[in-house]
């Protein structure tokens, strides 16, 4: 494979981590390796989305939006199909779509266990499925799955979120291990509390009480995840797959 002009796919990136994930495969040169080419996925805001294109997309580079529903395997396999014609192929996947409705299990309403377990999780399912063939007949693919330290330690009044990012993990792990030998990556992320518009309702107290459970008295910025993925998708990454790493100030160590 060439190590510059890669094609890229990242679902849910028009804020916070997706948004400094798009930025950071399309803009920056990361271990010798350019991601020129990103396509992202989104649900909402096509003002964001526009305003993506018009900051990030350059002569050199490509950006390109899709409005999609990430829980539908039907409207994922059209926006893959859609990006890999507009962008020649695709080498990356990012799962990055994601949400909360967060509840004590005795309050939790079978929608809000769904809704989350079909964004988070379904999603990845979809995305995956849609380019995995691709990838494995080129014999080349890079795909990280944004996971959660939630995902690995739980949280009261996450049961629906624990359990999605959970899940990732587990299906990044059996998925790795399928598509290893066609040289596909398949690694997590799992941040812990980011700086993001999930995190910004949060009040004072509550923030001062999450920092003390915070290794590093402090919350992580998208950049601190981005910067994670962008190692996973470049060539010093090659070797590495079926991995969690946590981006999480220290929590789960």
């Amino acid at each position: 494979m060439q190590s510059k002009n890669k094609r890229a796919i990242v679902t849910g990136g028009t804020r916070g981590i997706g948004k400094a994930i798009v930025k950071e495969l399309a803009s920056k040169s990361c271990c010798g390796v350019l991601f020129s080419d990103v396509a992202f996925i989104y649900n909402s805001c096509d003002e964001c989305a526009a305003e993506i294109e018009r900051e990030v997309g350059s002569l050199d580079t490509k950006i390109i939006g899709f409005k999609a529903d990430a829980t539908s395997l039907e409207e994922a396999q059209r926006t893959v199909d859609a990006a890999i014609e507009k962008l020649g192929g695709v080498d990356i996947l990012v799962n990055n779509a994601g949400i909360t409705r967060d509840n004590l299990l005795l309050r939790m309403s079978e929608k809000e266990w769904d809704d989350v377990i079909n964004v988070n999780l379904k999603s990845v399912f979809n995305y995956t499925k849609a380019v995995l063939k691709h990838m494995v007949n080129q014999r080349y693919g890079r795909i990280v799955n944004i996971a959660s330290v939630v995902g690995l330690i739980g949280n009261a009044g996450q049961a629906n979120y624990a359990a999605s990012k959970s899940g990732i993990i587990g299906f990044s792990k059996s998925i790795a291990r399928e598509v290893a030998s066609r040289n596909v990556t398949v690694n997590c992320v799992a941040p812990g509390f980011i700086e993001t518009d999930m995190t910004k309702s949060l009040n004072e107290k509550q923030r001062e009480l999450l920092s003390q459970n915070i290794p590093m008295k402090r919350m992580g910025k998208p950049e601190d995840i981005a910067r994670v993925v962008g190692f996973l998708c470049s060539p010093d990454a090659d070797y590495i797959t079926g991995q969690v790493i946590a981006v999480d100030g220290g929590m789960t160590m």
